[in-house]
């Protein structure tokens, strides 16, 4: 009987060059994780307006997958990103949006600022000094 080499999981041969199509593969269906998806929100209204909101957020390693999400989802809305974890964008945000960040459990690693000045790019900061 002819021995089966594996590696990671998958059928290899003797020089280390996956197998395709014979056999089944040894990771089992109940391992495997469910693919779970997100929803995708969009901004209501016009995302062209003054800059008066600022975030920050501090969401660990352990929810990389939301914290992911969440980076994309300021994109779609039109925020602006200053650090990984300070975005600055137009206010106010939809409640849907909202309540849905809290549902995933990130409601209280985010910090919402309203500032009293809209946010201008820091090349025009930089123009005025």
């Amino acid at each position: 009987m002819k021995r089966k080499i594996y590696y990671k999981g998958m059928q290899v041969n003797l020089l280390g060059i996956p197998v395709w199509g014979r056999g089944k593969s040894r990771v089992k269906k109940e391992n495997r994780k469910k693919a779970f998806y997100y929803r995708t929100f969009r901004a209501s209204g016009s995302i062209d307006q003054k800059r008066a909101l600022m975030l920050m957020y501090d969401i660990g390693e352990d929810m990389k997958k939301e914290r992911d999400w969440f980076r994309r989802q300021l994109l779609n809305y039109g925020f602006e990103m200053i650090q990984k974890s300070v975005w600055v964008g137009s206010a106010p945000l939809d409640k849907d949006f909202v309540k849905y960040l809290n549902e995933l459990g990130l409601g209280k690693k985010i910090k919402f600022f309203k500032l009293a000045k809209a946010y201008d790019n820091q090349i025009n900061y930089l123009q005025n000094l």
